[in-house]
């Protein structure tokens, strides 16, 4: 999908918010912020927001000198979401569906988006994932099991740090010998890496491997020659959060995109209301599809 002009705005508050992460500086701060709205002036906007934030990021980690802006940030919320664990692994057992529970926590943990609110809270997580099952729901969850027992490989394309230990809860409902889960290959956002795959105990579970880019996405054309090569042979791939919605969304493949529709663009382009949980499905032979509308699992 094409980057929005509702885009510019948030890159530089994105930008900003990255820069005060790294340093208290104000010098570094407004020359960052300068930086990124001359650029803005000579933006493409026929690419997707996921490129023109790769290359913000790369700028910011040049200029400071710093390799992973968001690493300690990353820790502590996968640290609070491996304290959550044991207690949403008991609710996804004690379901009806334990899938359909799992399918609904995992995209409640996607609000763990240091990219749309980068000064989210521990507290402000918690009560998302508490509320998972009372959110607004789009998709087809029958489907999506019935796409599960018919795949002999499933690619899960993971997204932010602390995100990916909710994951964890529906990889465990996959069957995971056909599961081969993907981080990004090099620091970007909060966006995971292998170091956060480890944390969450994934590696112990599934094979983990990286797409060799540094985009928050999947930019395809990007990744590495194995990662593609992979991508292309897999039965099924579960692609979460909008990075990579926003890069794989065109995509003549069977996937199956899991998100909170969490800025107004997205939300507008899925035609859902901002704060949806989505399940939608991009299939070779057709358009993304929700399928049908259920209001809970």
């Amino acid at each position: 999908m094409h980057t929005a002009l509702e885009c510019i705005p948030c890159f530089a508050r994105q930008a900003l918010e990255a820069a005060r992460f790294v340093t208290d500086d104000p010098a570094v701060h407004e020359r960052i912020l300068r930086d990124v709205l001359r650029s803005a002036a000579e933006m493409d906007l026929a690419q997707c927001p996921p490129v023109v934030a790769q290359r913000m990021h790369r700028h910011l980690r040049r200029l400071t000198g710093v390799d992973d802006p968001y690493r300690v940030v990353k820790d502590s919320f996968n640290r609070m979401a491996l304290d959550m664990l044991p207690d949403l692994s008991a609710r996804v057992h004690q379901a009806a569906d334990p899938l359909g529970m799992a399918l609904r926590l995992a995209i409640a943990g996607n609000v763990i988006d240091l990219g749309v609110n980068g000064g989210l809270t521990e507290d402000e997580v918690r009560q998302a994932v508490a509320a998972a099952l009372d959110e607004p729901f789009h998709g087809d969850v029958e489907g999506f099991r019935q796409a599960i027992k018919a795949a002999g490989d499933i690619l899960y394309l993971a997204d932010n740090a602390g995100e990916i230990v909710f994951d964890r809860l529906l990889i465990e409902q996959l069957p995971t010998e056909r599961v081969t889960v993907v981080v990004r290959g090099g620091p970007i956002l909060n966006d995971a890496t292998f170091a956060d795959a480890e944390a969450a105990g994934l590696c112990k579970m599934v094979e983990v491997i990286d797409n060799g880019s540094d985009a928050p996405g999947t930019i395809l054309a990007d990744c590495s020659e194995d990662f593609r090569r992979r991508f292309t042979a897999a039965d099924m791939i579960i692609a979460k959060g909008q990075g990579n919605f926003e890069t794989l969304s065109d995509e003549t493949a069977n996937i199956y995109f899991l998100f909170k529709a969490k800025c107004p663009v997205i939300a507008d382009h899925v035609g859902l209301p901002v704060g949806t949980h989505v399940l939608a499905r991009r299939t070779a032979k057709s358009r993304i599809s929700g399928g049908r509308n259920h209001a809970r699992v």
